[in-house]
């Protein structure tokens, strides 16, 4: 198998699994504190981390390296999950699955300046129409103005582009596994204390299905997932692979009526089934970098 085609199938599983990080958490937002959820999950993952980390007796990061962890951290650690657990509060998930495909075009954007990815101006036309399609969504859905949880999506598909591209480029170094696990080992000095402040004054009135969702945020979103996501990005070019994210609005709408019993609107099948043709379109769409053209 082609390394790029290794990198996409890579990055389809681990958005297969991203995509129920949002109904998981609008499932539990009712029980825990958002920074409790945005955090707490982070500082599980990280105590699993270290467990890795020393198993496998991993060499510390450089200085260099630890400042990009460190960018990474603060994008896909603290900011995504943090301002996604607060957005979960005030719309679906099915809804906020679509409006995070901003997340793709995003990314793109800082592998441009980070990676050093040169997208064809054809690929910027077709992501900026997927990026248009997921605005109109939005927009519509909310009686034409954006809601508040739509304001903190963006900012969260911000953040987590950004450490998305960070972390894709470190992978090439340090490999996709290793990136998340620093990352999350880094930042657990700084976020223990917040979820210690945040975690629920009774454990036992809350059921083993909210635990279990809790969990699988912990352990698949904040983790595993993005042990495949990393090596998918690192194999098969971060703006490249990262469209593959568009995907993600249709697999979490899937989610969300299955799990948690939402509607399922005739507009919303149509922009996700449309901004997903973006994303098939926009693959075929050249891209240059600084050793060879894909």
């Amino acid at each position: 198998m082609k390394t790029e085609t290794t990198g996409m199938v890579l990055g389809f599983i681990g958005v297969a699994i991203f995509s129920l990080t949002l109904p998981a958490t609008r499932y539990i937002a009712a029980y825990f504190d958002p920074l409790f959820i945005g955090l707490g999950r982070a500082s599980v993952a990280a105590i699993i981390a270290m467990i890795i980390l020393l198993i496998f007796k991993q060499p510390f990061p450089n200085k260099q390296q630890a400042k990009q962890l460190a960018i990474t951290a603060t994008g896909v650690i603290v900011g995504f999950p943090v301002l996604t657990s607060w957005a979960m509060k005030t719309v679906d998930a099915s809804h906020a699955g679509v409006v995070i495909a901003l997340i793709p075009l995003l990314t793109a954007v800082f592998a441009r300046f980070i990676s050093g990815e040169r997208p064809s101006i054809a690929f910027w036309i077709v992501s900026g129409m997927g990026a248009t399609l997921v605005a109109s969504y939005a927009l519509l859905e909310g009686n034409f103005r954006f809601q508040i949880g739509d304001l903190l999506l963006i900012a969260a598909s911000l953040l987590g582009a950004l450490g998305y591209a960070v972390g894709g480029k470190l992978s090439q170094e340090l490999g996709g596994w290793q990136v998340i696990c620093w990352a999350l080992v880094i930042s657990f000095p700084f976020i223990l204390i917040p979820t210690l402040m945040t975690q629920p004054n009774d454990y036992s009135s809350i059921s083993p299905s909210v635990w279990i969702n809790f969990l699988y945020l912990a352990l698949m979103s904040q983790l595993f997932g993005f042990f495949l996501w990393y090596k998918g990005l690192a194999m098969g070019g971060i703006a490249r692979v990262s469209q593959i994210q568009l995907l993600q609005p249709f697999l979490t709408i899937i989610a969300s009526v299955l799990f948690l019993g939402e509607s399922l609107n005739n507009r919303t099948i149509i922009f996700a089934i449309a901004v997903v043709s973006m994303i098939a379109i926009s693959r075929k769409m050249p891209i240059k970098n600084k050793e060879n053209t894909q």
